[in-house]
């Protein structure tokens, strides 16, 4: 709420929507990190296994042996997926003076060239842009993360058969 009275049109909505935006994006991270832990214990068990048989699938015939290693691929795939889901993301282009601060990121520029006062003030004169602004990058950032994840799912999916596959078709 401004000084004056209400807040502009679409402040609140802006608001809330942010709200959401922030949550999704914190469910995508748990999300990341829980497939994470599943990619552990599966990376783990084909090692193990891959271990007890001199460390290479060279116990399985030619198909098999390229199951296993495309399964291998798939996990692989999907643990570098699953990290670039959970890497931190920050806006594409940097604060300057005149712009509201949407993240830490603009805190911490406008901090740094002594001009945060300002950044605050014109934050509150102008809420709706700087909620426009930080709604814009949390959507980019979320849908960057749950493309991320789905990737990883579809690969760990495709690894969680294959490697089966190749111990079964030997």
């Amino acid at each position: 709420m401004t000084a004056s009275g209400p807040p502009p049109p679409g402040v609140r909505t802006a608001e809330r929507l942010l709200g959401e935006l922030r949550g999704e994006v914190s469910r995508a991270d748990t999300k990341a990190s829980i497939i994470v832990a599943a990619l552990a214990i599966a990376l783990g068990s084909a090692l193990g296994l891959s271990a007890s048989r001199d460390g290479s699938p060279r116990f399985l015939s030619p198909p098999g042996a390229a199951v296993w290693w495309a399964g291998t691929a798939c996990l692989a795939v999907s643990l570098l997926s699953v990290l670039f889901a959970v890497l931190p993301r920050y806006r594409t282009r940097g604060w300057s003076p005149g712009d509201p601060l949407t993240y830490f990121g603009d805190v911490r520029q406008a901090a740094r060239a002594g001009r945060l006062e300002d950044a605050l003030a014109v934050t509150e004169r102008e809420p709706l842009s700087a909620l426009t602004a930080a709604l814009a990058e949390n959507s980019r950032i979320a849908a960057r993360k749950h493309q991320c994840i789905r990737i990883g799912l579809m690969a760990f999916c495709a690894g969680a058969v294959l490697l089966p596959t190749a111990l079964v078709a030997g």
